[in-house]
């Protein structure tokens, strides 16, 4: 097979593959996203398509996106002989869905050309900047970074003339649209231009958001079957479930596309009470999940959610310990039970390898802000304990049986470190004081009592019994003794 997905091609598809239908010769890009990886092109891009089939868009329409790798040209190389078109495939257990995805016009790469991605920010068409840049990045301000680059594409824009535009974080940060602000905010006022942080402070517009969609990394063995299934080559499909959700302020300084499907909110305060939602219960359980997983070595997600134990103790952490939590929010109907569906798609073969990187970065967004509360009502922990356990388990680096894998995290060498003087320390609440008075993820709770208390139990029993036994104590049906 050695044709390559074209928009000349898209008579030869199948039937059954959905194609855009809008004019994709001659739209502007409007749309610069940061981080052009596989959820981008799984959730923006994919609304944005919608968007522009709704209104039969044609030439001219402003909505057309360049995507921006910061990093690798990995992106570049395959979607740029493809015209930006790629393979959407959507998996369940009822079967694949194939689209193909219209609305990415170019790719450019960061470290080969900065000056070009700084044109495009500062170009006239451009309106919104959107980011799916990774929670560590936003504390990257160096040259090359996504800070450091929308700092100057809006110093180019503003010393032209030019209007003020949106700048959209699509990352699972609470209040992700002002965390942006406050940084770029803060790089652009270290240049000494008043002027230009006045025009980014009162003109540009920085909205919050929630984003949800479970998009697994693309393997060859997806390529193969993709290609295969379209009769073409596809050098970069996409995998992701069939749910997708995405709640949005708002507030934009130039205009946006009428993206069908996406809950529009009047404010932050209102994209808070969801992206509580998601982080404690989507976000929070996949963690929990992943490292309870690869140290067992469960490899995807859907194997781990086979085990009773697993998905019994998934199903108490959040219905007794996150779910009284969400305050301002009525959770939805079925959320949980619908969730932990979404979990065990057996389609998706989600490694939790994938799930279980940065976790330092992921910590104190998915669990912390979970635990303060419970402690602040005086309620159990026992579950989130685990959940930390589980994690400091995760960076002895290997599993059950042996097998090594890597600590794939920002602060992989401190971790490790950290790990390592723990298990030097004679009993469990000694290793547990010491794992909550690492400052970088613990803060101000360094020693707390009654997290020291819960957690200590939780550690000794993943170090001495394994995963499954320590599981067993919190699932009603097992035979198996508890601690």
């Amino acid at each position: 097979m050695t044709a390559r997905l074209q928009p000349d091609a898209f008579a030869r598809l199948p039937r059954a593959v959905q194609r855009p239908a809008f004019e994709r010769s001659g739209l502007q890009r409007g749309i610069v996203h940061l981080g052009l990886g596989a959820f981008a092109r799984a959730h923006l891009a994919v609304f944005n398509d919608d968007a522009l089939d709704a209104a039969r868009a044609e030439s001219g329409a402003p909505w057309g996106l360049t995507g921006v790798s910061l990093r690798h040209a990995d992106t570049r190389d395959a979607l740029t002989p493809q015209q930006g078109l790629y393979t959407l495939a959507l998996r369940d257990a009822a079967g694949e869905r194939l689209r193909v995805i219209g609305s990415v016009l170019e790719v450019l790469v960061a470290p080969d050309d900065p000056q070009a991605v700084v044109e495009r920010l500062a170009h006239a068409h451009t309106r919104i900047v959107s980011l799916t840049i990774t929670e560590k990045a936003y504390r990257d301000d160096a040259a090359g970074s996504a800070v450091s680059v929308i700092s100057q594409g809006l110093r180019l824009r503003h010393a032209r003339g030019l209007p003020p535009i949106t700048l959209l974080s699509l990352d699972n940060l609470p209040a992700n649209g002002r965390v942006l602000r406050s940084r770029v905010l803060a790089h652009a006022e270290a240049l000494g231009n008043a002027a230009l942080s006045d025009w980014i402070a009162t003109q540009c517009s920085f909205p919050c958001s929630m984003v949800d969609r479970i998009v697994p990394r693309t393997t060859d063995t997806d390529r193969a079957q993709i290609s295969a299934a379209l009769g073409m080559q596809d050098a970069w499909p996409v995998v992701a479930e069939p749910y997708i959700d995405w709640v949005l302020e708002d507030r934009f300084a130039a205009g946006r596309p009428d993206w069908p499907g996406v809950h529009y909110v009047a404010s932050h305060e209102a994209v808070a009470a969801w992206e509580r939602l998601k982080l404690r219960m989507v976000n929070g359980a996949h963690s929990a999940l992943a490292y309870l997983s690869v140290s067992a070595g469960w490899a995807t997600v859907d194997v781990a959610l086979a085990q009773p134990a697993l998905r019994c103790y998934l199903d108490a952490l959040l219905r007794e310990e996150v779910e009284p939590t969400l305050t301002g929010l009525v959770v939805p109907a079925n959320y949980r039970e619908r969730l932990l569906s979404r979990f065990a798609n057996p389609a998706l073969a989600h490694r939790c390898a994938q799930i279980a990187m940065d976790g330092s970065q992921k910590v104190p967004q998915r669990w912390l802000a979970t635990l303060r509360d419970r402690l602040a009502a005086g309620a159990p922990i026992d579950h989130l304990a685990l959940a930390l356990a589980a994690w400091l388990h995760f960076l002895r680096g290997h599993d059950e049986a042996g097998q090594p894998y890597a600590i794939d995290d920002p602060l992989a060498t401190a971790l490790q470190a950290l790990h390592r003087d723990g298990e030097a320390l004679p009993d469990a609440r000694s290793r547990a004081d010491h794992f909550t008075r690492f400052a970088p993820v613990f803060g101000d709770l360094a020693g707390e009592s009654r997290l020291v208390a819960a957690l200590a139990p939780a550690l000794h029993s993943l170090r001495e019994r394994g995963v499954a036994a320590t599981l067993s104590s919190f699932d009603p049906h097992s035979t198996q003794a508890h601690p």
